[in-house]
Parts: structure tokens; sequence; C-alpha cells
């Protein structure tokens, strides 16, 4: 599973209304996003449908960055039944990650 790119638009109608949604809030020109990338990439497949992962160009969706007051980047938002619940600002381990998950699911 890969992480499904959203904007503005399509935002709100891909954040899962029952369930557990992680959106990474990066740009492409941040290093750390670079980084983060391919931990995300790996939660998505070790999770498979039990979550879903997005990702969302600040520089490109500056309202949804805005409405979730985004300062750095990159900031995950874990989303539970169409909720924000945590936020995390700046790179973590991936373990930091697979325990947020687990307190949702």
């Amino acid at each position: 599973m890969n992480m499904l790119a959203v904007n503005d638009k399509t935002f709100q109608g891909n954040v899962r209304q029952a369930g557990v949604t992680l959106v990474d809030f990066g740009a492409t020109w941040c290093p750390p996003c670079k980084v983060l990338k391919p931990i995300l990439d790996e939660l998505g497949e070790q999770y498979g449908e039990k979550i879903s992962v997005l990702e969302l160009d600040c520089d490109e969706s500056p309202s949804v960055a805005t409405e979730y007051g985004i300062m750095s980047m990159p900031t995950v938002i874990v989303f539970h039944n169409g909720e924000p619940v945590e936020k995390l600002v700046g790179l973590r381990p991936k373990s930091v990650y697979e325990s947020l998950l687990t307190k949702y699911l």
C-alpha cells in the first residue's frame, strides 16, 4: 500500500470516518520529510487495510495545513474516526509511529 497524495480538495474525502488515518504534512524540498516517507510506506505495508496513510504537500495545499496549525515539517497527525487525536512534529523513529497506531487500532 503506497501513501495516497491528497490536497486541499481531496483531503476530507480521504480521511477515514471509521478507523485510523495517518497524515504526513510535508514538502518536496524538506530533507527530514524525505527520510520519513519510507518509514510511513513501511507502516502502510505493515498495517495494510487497518490504516490509511495520506501525504499532503503543505506548499500545494496551504488551506488544510493552516487548518491543522502546521508550523514545521514534517508533521504527522493521526486521525481516529475522522478526528485528529495525535500530532507529532519533526522526524521520529518508526517505533514512535507504531506505538501511536497500536494505541488506536
